[in-house]
């Protein structure tokens, strides 16, 4: 076979108007109606999570990827919109891996929009600390109960009140004499061994933010 000739432009095809047919005007405000009563494509959506929620942009594509995904994202936001970077982390991160252990996934979540919102709440809040909040996280997609109920029901608030935080402290200072010399003598790693056991005492449920200043500040007389 041997091309005789191309056709790369219009013109080449030599099109002419058809006489038999009006021309065709389409309104620029239809155009513009149109495109303002079509739902919101998924790159506009990774574009608006990026820009309005300051996700990266792997969080933000993993939940546009997915419609269902995504709007339960922005419904637990309606609850709760003061840390939309956490919200996104506990659904992706634990949410989905809770879901689907126990077999199931976003559509048939027993864990709601709004409870996911609520335990986000009780994490910024101090009331839960990340590990206890996993651990109500595991009942909630178990049994479906808000996470407020769960907290009462197994007594898993978080300890924040700095005297009772310092009075455990103390205990485990006078407890734990030669490890205290030896952490003011310089051995930096003996202090991860201290806190752990202000939170043993504490049964896990110490904030251990507060944990760690306290006890270096009494350690160091700071």
């Amino acid at each position: 076979t041997h091309p005789m000739r191309t056709k790369e432009e219009a013109e080449d095809y030599r099109y002419f108007p058809d006489p038999d047919l009006l021309p065709l005007v389409i309104p620029a405000d239809w155009i513009e109606s149109i495109r303002r009563s079509m739902p919101e494509l998924p790159e506009q959506r990774l574009e608006r999570f990026i820009r309005d929620y300051a996700l990266d942009e792997y969080s933000a594509r993993v939940l546009t990827d997915n419609k269902d995904l995504g709007d339960f994202f922005e419904e637990s936001l309606k609850f709760y919109p003061e840390d939309p970077k956490l919200t996104a982390n506990w659904l992706l991160n634990d949410l989905l891996g809770n879901l689907s252990e126990a077999g199931k996934d976003i559509e048939n979540s027993t864990v709601s929009p709004q409870s996911l919102a609520e335990l986000v709440k009780l994490i910024r809040e101090g009331v839960l600390s990340s590990r206890l909040a996993k651990e109500v996280l595991k009942e909630m997609v178990s049994t479906g109960k808000e996470p407020s109920k769960i907290v009462e029901e197994k007594g898993l608030r978080q300890v924040s009140d700095e005297d009772t935080i310092r009075a455990m402290i103390e205990e485990v200072v006078k407890e734990n004499s030669r490890e205290v010399e030896r952490f003011r003598a310089g051995e930096e790693k003996v202090f991860g061994f201290l806190v752990g056991q202000v939170m043993k005492k504490a049964k896990g449920k110490a904030n251990p933010q507060v944990v760690n200043r306290l006890l270096r500040e009494m350690l160091t007389g700071g």
